[in-house]
Parts: structure tokens; sequence; C-alpha cells
């Protein structure tokens, strides 16, 4: 699975793109594009990595990313297996748009300062929720059905709502662009053995010959790229995955533990509380 700089044309006549998309699972690797994107999650489930952080999404995940911000929506592995029902599809809406899609001077005229300033936000990526979320879906399936300056109008509506919200957080905390094919390629390669084997002991020297590097080259070369270390990602996808199991409540903290690639409890309940100041019992407990 190799990423390349990503490029939707949009349709004759028109300036931005908006499409459906239907897949057995999202195909899309690890990418970047200069476009900004509306990613509206419709239906399947997964995680997804945008910038430097790393969460779960599901129906309704909607998001604002600026441009050349590297993301990969990865399904969850049922997605991946053969059989597969059709019943259980990864089902999205995007929207792909320039500056210039806007007009050229567009983000200068004073009417367009707020919505300047939410482009400025979108390149740490946004996540949108509560009644922005609602609206803003409502918004992108009528889209679906414009065209012309009816669609075009469409999208301005869209960022005027989310300009004027205070429903959107930041995603990545800080601020990456996404640099090349060959770093892009290495990056996927990292992100599916970590994906497929989190779940087990992972030495870094096995990952680093993957793609190509000494285990030191191979660190710099993660935390340059990342703003954090190799340990630390891993870690964060495991911890994601145990709030997940923690939802499900089926299992006790302790299954929980070693099922995520923890080695001990104790190790897991310390790394589970120095990220959400709260430790796995409690967290599962407020849950119910």
């Amino acid at each position: 699975m190799k990423a390349v700089l990503e490029h939707l044309p949009p349709e004759p006549e028109e300036s931005f793109v908006v499409k459906s998309f239907e897949y057995p699972f999202f195909p899309t690797p690890w990418h970047f594009h200069p476009e900004y994107e509306i990613v509206l999650v419709l239906e399947s489930t997964g995680k997804r990595f945008i910038g430097d952080a790393v969460s779960d999404f599901g129906e309704g995940d909607l998001t604002f990313l600026g441009p050349n911000l590297p993301h990969l929506y990865r399904n969850d592995p049922s997605y991946y297996e053969g059989e597969k029902s059709d019943s259980k599809m990864a089902k999205s809406i995007v929207v792909h748009f320039l500056e210039k899609s806007l007009g050229a001077n567009f983000v200068s005229l004073p009417e367009a300062r707020k919505i300047k300033n939410l482009f400025a936000k979108s390149q740490l990526g946004l996540d949108i929720y509560s009644t922005t979320k609602i609206e803003c879906i409502e918004m992108l399936q009528k889209m679906l059905l414009l065209k012309g300056m009816p669609r075009w109008m469409k999208l301005v509506e869209i960022l005027q709502l989310l300009s004027e919200s205070d429903e959107l957080t930041p995603i990545s905390q800080s601020h990456m662009i996404g640099k090349n094919e060959t770093e892009s390629d290495r990056m996927n390669q990292v992100f599916e053995y970590v994906m497929k084997n989190f779940k087990n002991e992972i030495n870094i020297s096995e990952i680093a010959d993957l793609v190509n590097l000494s285990p030191n080259s191979f660190s710099r070369y993660f935390s340059q790229r990342t703003r954090k270390s190799f340990v630390c990602f891993v870690n964060e996808v495991r911890l994601n995955h145990a709030t997940k199991l923690l939802q499900e409540n089926t299992k006790s903290v302790a299954e929980i533990c070693f099922e995520c690639g923890f080695n001990n409890l104790s190790n897991f309940n310390r790394q589970f509380k120095n990220k959400y100041q709260i430790n796995p019992l409690a967290f599962a407990r407020q849950l119910y």
C-alpha cells in the first residue's frame, strides 16, 4: 500500500470536489494533499491518525483538515477479513477544496475574516461536534445533490457555520506537514506494522529493518516526523485500544492490560492515568 500526494480531480465546471465513497474498507493510506478537506464518516469504525494524534472513529465522525496535514483512516481488523458481509461497509462523504475554489481574493474580504481564522486553526485538524456537527452533516448531504453555484454557496455556508462555532476542538498537538512519497511510504509501513502487532512486544530493531534504517536512525526519523518517540506512539495506540475495550465492559482491567500489549498491570495503570488523568477502573466505572 503506497502513499502518494492524493488528488481528487473536480468534475468539469466545478471548482472543488464533493463525493460519497463506499468501500469494504477505507483504502487510502497515510497521505496528504494541498486541499482543505472535510471528512464525514457515514459508516464503519476504526482508528484515525491525524497529525500526531491517534483516536477512534465511528459513524458520524466529522473533521475539518488543513492543507498537507498527514492523515489516515484505518478500519478495524474485521473490515479486512475475507467473505465479509456486504452490509458492513466503509462509507464517507469527502469535500476537497483550495482557497482559490472560493475566489482569488475571497479570504482577504473583511466578510471572510472568520473563515480565514478557521483556515488557520485547521492546520491542526478540527473535530466538529454537538449541534454544529448535526447542522454540518445535513448541509453535506444536501450538497451532494447540488450542482454549480448552489453547491458552491453551500460550501461557503458550511465554512461560515464552522467559522462561527465554538464546537470545534484541535486534533493534532503540533503542526505537521507531509513531505514526499518516500516518507509517506515509510510511515505507512510503520503504521501497518504497529496496528498488526501492538498487542505483542514490538522490537524497534525489527521495524527499523522494515524501513531500511538503523534503530538509532529510525528513532530520530520517527520523532522528527511525529513529534513523539516511537515508544510513546505505540503506547498511545495501546491506550486508545484500552479505552475502547473498557467501554465495551466485557473484560477485567487486568485482561485488558495484557490484551493491549502491556506486560504488567502497574505500568498499564500508570501510563493510562498519565494520558487520561484517571485510572482504568475509575474510567470504566464512570461509564456505567
